[in-house]
């Protein structure tokens, strides 16, 4: 699923389903990333190279590309970090696989991952944490806990 987008030497790939809309597209190549425009993403007159950096810097992966000229072809991390926004996902960078709510398997190297649980695209952040006002855990009430249940009910996997 998305939409791509064909310039010289590049082709961007954008996946709705996975943008958080953090802007860091369109801060880094406004000309390029415009959401204001329709098209929104315009490869006219922008180098291969540059739209690349911009859109390996996604954080979601909602944006990707491939080269059609020969130039190095996207790649991420070898090792898996995770790092929590404060009041926001936590972004996964490197070669993860997530199984998906409908079984399906999604191998990706940029992911954001929903913590807040208010996410209508499970395991996938959809920016609900913005709508539902998702504060980051407070470490002492954590602290203060007398069984696990209190920070997090029992599951049926």
């Amino acid at each position: 699923m998305g939409k791509d987008y064909a310039g010289d030497g590049i082709v961007v790939h954008w996946d709705a389903s996975r943008c958080i809309h953090t802007g860091i597209c369109t801060r880094g190549l406004p000309g390029v990333f415009d959401v204001r425009r329709r098209p929104w993403i315009s490869l006219d007159g922008a180098l291969a190279d540059e739209v690349q950096q911009v859109v390996q810097r996604c954080p979601t992966g909602a944006l990707r590309c491939t080269r059609s000229d020969g130039g190095d072809q996207e790649s991420g991390p070898a090792v898996v970090t995770i790092e929590p926004v404060p009041n926001g996902p936590l972004y996964v960078r490197g070669p993860v696989e997530v199984r998906a709510r409908d079984g399906s398997v999604v191998a990706e190297d940029r992911l954001a991952l929903c913590r807040c649980g208010a996410t209508a695209n499970p395991p996938f952040c959809d920016s609900a944490h913005r709508r539902v006002g998702y504060r980051s855990g407070d470490p002492v009430a954590r602290a203060d806990a007398d069984s696990p249940e209190q920070i997090c009910p029992p599951q049926d996997f």
